[in-house]
């Protein structure tokens, strides 16, 4: 038994050494000499390049379809110098390497002819794709019940979720973009908003938003009850209700007990 929790320590220590650059340069990973620091550096090196790759590839595949006339596609720029540099602090599936390699990603893009009037739009889409989906997951369910039908307890927009305004109706166009097409598909130019959350056991889901939603997502902050988010977001308590039921399913928002 002893043995097999120093080996799963030693396992775990070599995963986060791997998988998080400011471990690997401390001196309490270095201390521990477990292996050679040059290829232990390299194939972190790799597998960071290899894992925002694959989310690359998978969070902008809107924008990779239009590569045949804008020229790039979202994958390439992580053989810039900008993404090299990022190396050294990189958290393999932080949400704040997610945000610092899209952000590359969408400056590569973006920098590219400007033949797609709805471009802008997409690249703050996808980049927000793959920010929310970063992060910490629950990987069994805790069954705490918290579903917010008590009154001790309050709603609180979940750290991560995004709300996006956005000027073309993106929701139309983007499986047309992932289909056979000879001339770029329009977008209805009609703005939108559009909320981007996640579940605690990392669903992303995107849905449309309205007043009412943007409200909530703005007040509920763990202290506010349903009672005065209704006051606040000037609804009546069953459309909040509902609103709120509807985004805790979506994982935007969730039950705190107490303030």
């Amino acid at each position: 038994m002893t043995g097999g929790r120093t080996d799963r320590a030693l396992q775990d220590d070599v995963i986060r050494a791997l998988s998080d650059a400011r471990y690997r340069a401390s001196a309490e990973w270095r201390r521990r000499a477990l292996a050679d620091p040059d290829r232990v550096e390299r194939y972190a090196r790799f597998l960071a390049r290899h894992f925002y790759y694959e989310r690359a590839v998978h969070f902008f595949k809107y924008s990779r379809a239009l590569a045949r006339v804008t020229g790039r596609r979202p994958e390439a720029a992580l053989t810039s110098s900008a993404f090299d540099a990022l190396l050294p602090t990189l958290v393999l599936g932080s949400r704040e390497t997610a945000a610092a390699v899209a952000r590359i990603v969408v400056a590569y893009l973006g920098a590219g002819p400007a033949v797609v009037p709805y471009l802008p739009d997409l690249l703050r889409y996808e980049e927000a794709m793959m920010v929310v989906e970063a992060g910490s997951r629950v990987w069994r369910d805790g069954g705490n019940g918290d579903d917010g039908r008590g009154r001790g307890v309050a709603p609180r927009t979940v750290e991560g979720t995004v709300l996006l305004e956005l000027a073309y109706d993106l929701p139309a166009v983007l499986p047309k973009l992932l289909q056979p097409w000879m001339d770029v598909p329009p977008a209805p130019e009609r703005p939108i908003k559009l909320l981007v959350a996640r579940s605690p056991h990392g669903r992303v889901a995107v849905a449309r938003s309205d007043e009412s939603v943007a409200a909530v997502i703005e007040l509920a902050d763990g202290k506010r009850t349903l009672q005065d988010l209704a006051t606040d977001a000037r609804l009546d308590l069953p459309t909040l209700e509902a609103t709120v039921k509807n985004l805790v399913e979506l994982g935007a928002v969730r039950f705190s007990t107490g303030s």
